[in-house]
């Protein structure tokens, strides 16, 4: 902002010394000419006068003429024939820049009085150099009149930027600035409301999130304490029982994943990644929704190395893989195909179906589901990803394939030896 501003400022006023000094220069020539004109009229007339005076030009000679003559002038005394009976002053060449003036005499005689043309030039610039070195010292002047206002208007504007950014980097405590300007002084106030309001709603959503804990874990943990009573009773039966234990760690997996959620909610980050094997998270996953599955008329199948090991977060790359495998399951069709594929930069997973690739370009934002849309599980499944140091994507094929792209334990372990503050997963 602060160039433009010296840019406008810097051609305004050099237009106006422009529009000032070259008319001004230009009449300044023009008296000039005129003035030298004049005096050259006025010697030749002068002279004239002495020649008739002289007794015709009879005692007229050079020396007489040379105390009559002035620098850059000739004086040149003629006879009827043309011939030369007295001259004084220097030669002047043959151009077009001198000034001549004649004077016809008795007897035919001629007087011709110049005026050099370098005479004439050098009186120009003496005339036209004041008004040349006005106009440079107003220009230097304006210059740094120019630099001194385009900071002090921008300097609102740069401070507001700075308040943006503080505002945007989590900063609510923002007082309202003041300013004489009246638009930055607007953008101020603006700012600073926008900075409390935000607070307000971060601190309710702060509150809604610890609130949320506190009534979730509740009944989740009064459900498991009764599950758990029940898997004691002599009346269960063995399989009610294998029953009630997998159902206790589906229960430990919903409180895990409300946690991290409600983490997440609070800005909080995740815990350490750890050494998992992929094989095993993705059978675990395809077990969990086996019987839905099997309800549809469906399959479920898992295509990976069985060595495969990879330096994840399991809990919210399960919980991904559950919003995958639930999309599928309902909206896709054919086999649901879980795979995983590590290249040395990239750890893949995908969830692949044979359903037509979904063409909405806002398959990853939040809305509100209206029957056979997405809803939020998508979103959230996109924000887990980035919260786990990867993203999640839809491929280019005809078909419907999620991709969730994480680094590989090669590429972690080169970041975590070559840190870099820049550093993105590559997609």
């Amino acid at each position: 902002m602060r160039e433009r501003l010296l840019a406008v400022f810097g051609s305004l006023i050099l237009v106006i010394i422009a529009l000032y000094g070259i008319p001004r220069a230009y009449f300044l020539a023009e008296e000039v000419q005129r003035t030298e004109a004049q005096e050259l009229e006025r010697t030749a007339n002068w002279v004239q006068a002495l020649i008739t005076e002289s007794n015709n030009g009879g005692d007229l000679d050079d020396e007489y003429l040379e105390r009559l003559v002035e620098d850059g002038q000739r004086i040149e005394y003629l006879d009827s024939e043309g011939s030369l009976l007295a001259v004084a002053g220097q030669t002047l060449g043959d151009h077009g820049e001198d000034l001549r003036v004649s004077r016809e005499l008795p007897g035919d005689e001629e007087l011709i009085v110049s005026r050099s043309g370098e005479a004439v030039q050098d009186r120009l610039v003496s005339t036209l150099m004041p008004i040349v070195m006005l106009g440079l010292g107003l220009s230097l002047l304006a210059g740094i009149v120019c630099v001194v206002m385009a900071r002090r208007l921008s300097r609102p504007f740069r401070e507001l930027a700075d308040t943006a950014r503080e505002l945007g980097g989590g900063r609510f405590d923002l007082g309202e600035p003041n300013y004489r300007l009246p638009e930055a002084q607007a953008i101020g106030a603006a700012l600073s409301k926008s900075a409390k309001q935000l607070k307000q709603l971060l601190d309710r959503e702060r509150e809604f999130a610890a609130n949320a804990s506190h009534q979730l874990r509740t009944p989740i943990t009064a459900l498991r304490l009764e599950l758990e009573d029940l898997t004691y009773w002599p009346e269960t039966s063995p399989e009610v029982a294998t029953e009630l234990t997998h159902a206790l760690g589906e229960l430990d997996r919903l409180s895990s994943a409300v946690t991290e959620l409600l983490d997440l909610a609070r800005g909080q980050r995740l815990g350490d990644a750890m050494t998992i094997s992929v094989n095993d998270l993705l059978q675990a996953s395809a077990t969990r929704w086996s019987r839905q599955a099997k309800n549809a008329g469906r399959n479920i199948t898992v295509q990976t190395d069985p060595e495969l090991t990879g330096l994840l977060h399991e809990g919210p790359v399960a919980q991904i893989l559950d919003v995958l495998l639930e999309n599928a399951l309902t909206h896709g069709r054919g086999t649901v195909q879980l795979q995983a594929l590590d290249d040395g930069s990239q750890l893949q997973l995908s969830v692949t179906d044979n359903g037509a690739r979904p063409g909405s370009s806002e398959l990853f934002e939040r809305r509100v589901s209206q029957g056979g849309g997405e809803g939020i599980g998508l979103a959230v499944a996109s924000e887990l990803a980035i919260a786990a140091g990867g993203v999640l994507r839809l491929d280019t094929t005809p078909t419907t394939r999620f991709v969730l792209v994480l680094p590989s334990n090669s590429a972690q372990k080169w970041s975590t030896e070559h840190p870099r503050e820049d550093s993105h997963i590559p997609v």
